[in-house]
């Protein structure tokens, strides 16, 4: 259980900011369910960034990793002829 201060405060629990990964300065996003409140830890992502974290992308990167764990690789090419006709 833990104590709302004067200001509104709340102190996270050490064992719980620590499994969480949770650094000072971190981000928090609060929800409010049922009565209760939910704490969920974001990232703030910078814009230049964003498109990486897009669901189009992150599938694309999801497909990747199932490649490289199937090894469904391309070998190294000799020469950039080579390669373009592996792409053919």
């Amino acid at each position: 259980m833990i104590k709302i201060g004067p200001k509104h405060q709340i102190t996270i629990p050490k064992n719980i900011f620590t499994s969480l990964g949770l650094e000072a300065g971190d981000y928090v996003e609060t929800i409010v369910e049922n009565g209760t409140i939910r704490l969920v830890p974001q990232k703030l992502v910078p814009k230049d960034q964003a498109w990486f974290w897009t669901k189009e992308w992150q599938k694309g990167e999801a497909e990747a990793d199932q490649d490289i764990a199937d090894n469904k690789l391309s070998k190294p090419f000799k020469t950039a002829d080579a390669l373009l006709k592996h792409l053919g």
